[in-house]
């Protein structure tokens, strides 16, 4: 039996609707009408008035003879950076294998605070990485954990109460003593000369010289793992500044150009950081024979491109632009100037731009000898620099040169700085924050530290911190509940009362060695712990937590802190610190601990008070007794 179904008549069936179907279609395409598009090629405009007001609006009525460029030739005179110098210190050679941020920004990593141990997580890091190592050599793990193992933070020393007065951190410390190693110990005890297996009996001599290389090993792995400055004769920072300092120079074929940056504390490293310094003569470092030279580049040709960003004007007139950038939408009040210039140059010279294409390696200074333009009717310009002319020309405007110190009427420079950073860094929670504000009931600045470390590897806010620490002390004292005071005059007189112990005081002092002696500086001091009910009161003085106000303290011999009064305005500043990790150009991993600084939240006030007349509550009279 043939299972074919054929139709006779197709109209029939279509008109009867006799074999039901589903009708589909994967392309379609229009059909013209005519074979001949000689209409629709000449792109007719139907509205003239719309075409003139479009050429009105593109600015094409001031048009000139002026032709497009078609080719451009360029000379340029390089040099690259040789030298670098943290603020005062030793100069070196220049590092392009290192991005120049970490170099700068690199902070040392404490690891213990006083004399008590912090960074608990870095340290159980550095001890599973050494017990991993040391594996290949023999089964020593027990050994290593008993000769460098954690202690239990003990709450009855007063030198103990940092890790003792915050409950997490005595759970953290009590789940790893006796069960792991403390990695930070062995690296101390490696960097003081000593070896790994010093006083452990258990490991025979015949394998020191197999553990010797492990060492070295293990010391270099955390000194890349995390970049530091190996002695602080190479760090930037400037704790009486609040802020990174330092000088990069390049050669020149009469000396060297030094390039001084006094002020970066942004996080954000560019050419606008930097100031040429024609008073320096150069950076005293050892010269490298390899250093590159100063060099007159060939002349090259290259083809202009014109420059294009969203919401530039279309140049095809019966087009319109996209919604992307709405210029109109720009609300500029009278002093935003920045506004105004920009939709000017958008709206009215987004045509006449050009950019000529050069690779530079980094690192490179590169000025422009020579710029020649040729358009299409084959005139050549030879191109001036629009900042040429002094540099202290108050009618000059230019972009991406640097400026230059002093005012000796000397020339412009138009050089142009490639500097070694990287456009993006990954920035991790703060470990620390502090604030700076002016109190000017109580005639000096306060240091608030808004979040400090925590001796585990996490953080705190301050406020908390500091009243779990005020809590430990008294229980550490055994101070007695107050009886409630039963007043016996109408006043009271109170010599002074306290803040809470985050607050840490600068006082402003005069300055000795200054020309004016009424000049002045804020110096660090600190306030006394009163502890209610303490029957025999030492009025320790309350220290400060974080790194950036401890300056000084946690050395051998403990100096004071000294912060320029300039530094901290009416406006106050905040200054935090925290990890920053990036990848550079050969693939590296860089990762550091940086400050960053920024304006505050204004000024102030901490209540706080010395010799005050108080109004004293009385208790209320007793009422007669009721009648029977």
């Amino acid at each position: 039996m043939s299972n074919k179904f054929i139709v006779s008549d197709v109209s029939e069936v279509i008109a009867r609707r006799l074999l039901p179907s589903f009708t589909t279609w994967n392309r379609l395409e229009g059909r013209p009408r005519t074979a001949n598009f000689t209409r629709a090629l000449k792109t007719e405009v139907r509205d003239a008035l719309w075409m003139l007001t479009r050429q009105w609006q593109v600015g094409e009525f001031k048009g000139d003879d002026a032709g497009s460029p078609i080719f451009a030739k360029l000379q340029l005179h390089t040099t690259q950076l040789t030298k670098y110098q943290p603020d005062s210190h030793a100069a070196e050679g220049f590092d392009l294998s290192t991005p120049l941020e970490a170099k700068v920004e690199r902070r040392p990593i404490p690891l213990q605070t006083g004399k008590q141990e912090i960074v608990l997580d870095i340290r159980l890091l550095m001890g599973r990485y050494w017990l991993k190592r040391v594996r290949s050599v023999g089964d020593f793990t027990q050994d290593f954990i008993d000769a460098f193992g954690f202690t239990m933070p003990d709450p009855t020393n007063v030198d103990d109460v940092y890790r003792a007065a915050h409950p997490e951190v005595w759970a953290s410390f009590a789940a790893v003593v006796g069960r792991r190693m403390d990695g930070g110990k062995l690296y101390q005890h490696l960097k003081s000369g000593g070896h790994s297996y010093d006083g452990i009996a258990a490991i025979p001599a015949a394998v020191y010289g197999s553990i010797d290389p492990l060492e070295t090993k293990f010391v270099q792995w955390y000194e890349q793992l995390y970049y530091q400055p190996a002695d602080p004769e190479t760090d930037a920072w400037l704790p009486d500044r609040l802020e990174y300092q330092f000088n990069v120079s390049a050669p020149t074929n009469d000396g060297e150009k030094v390039l001084a940056a006094e002020e970066y504390y942004s996080g954000r490293l560019d050419w606008f950081n930097f100031s040429i310094d024609p008073a320096s003569k150069g950076l005293e470092a050892p010269e490298n024979p390899d250093a590159p030279t100063p060099t007159d580049r060939a002349a090259e040709t290259f083809i202009p491109v014109p420059v294009t960003f969203d919401g530039m004007p279309n140049t095809r007139w019966w087009s319109f632009e996209d919604r992307r950038t709405n210029f109109g939408d720009i609300k500029p009040d009278t002093t935003d100037i920045a506004k105004l210039m920009v939709m000017e140059f958008g709206l009215i010279y987004a045509n006449d731009w050009f950019m000529v294409p050069v690779t530079l390696p980094v690192g490179s200074i590169a000025t422009v000898k020579g710029l020649m333009v040729t358009n299409v009717f084959g005139e050549r310009t030879w191109v001036n620099a629009a900042g040429s002319g002094e540099d202290d020309a108050w009618q000059r405007w230019n972009m991406f040169t640097l400026n230059t110190r002093g005012d000796l009427g000397e020339a412009a420079d138009l050089s142009l700085l490639l500097l070694p950073t990287v456009p993006k860094i990954q920035e991790g929670k703060p470990t620390e924050e502090i604030m700076l504000i002016r109190d000017e009931m109580a005639n000096m600045v306060w240091g608030i530290e808004k979040t400090i470390p925590l001796p585990n590897g996490e953080t705190k806010a301050g406020a908390i911190a500091a009243s779990e620490t005020l809590a430990a002390h008294t229980k550490l004292v055994g101070a007695l509940p107050v009886p409630p005071h039963v007043p016996k005059a109408k006043i009271t007189y109170r010599v002074m009362n306290t803040v809470p112990e985050h607050w840490i005081p600068f006082v402003p002092v005069r300055m000795d060695d200054a020309a004016d002696p009424r000049q002045i500086q804020l110096q660090r001091a600190a306030m006394p712990r009163i502890i209610e009910g303490d029957l025999n009161p030492q009025y320790q003085k309350v220290r400060p937590r974080t790194v950036l106000l401890r300056e000084g303290r946690d050395e051998l011999n403990p100096k004071a802190y000294f912060l320029h009064e300039e530094e901290v305005p009416r406006a106050g500043v905040q200054v935090s610190q925290s990890f920053q990790r990036t990848r550079w150009n050969a693939g590296k991993v860089f990762t550091w601990l940086g400050v960053r600084k920024q304006t505050g939240r204004g000024e102030g006030s901490s209540s706080l008070y010395f010799d005050q007349i108080l109004d004293t509550p009385m208790p209320p009279a007793e009422l007669p007794p009721p009648e029977p």
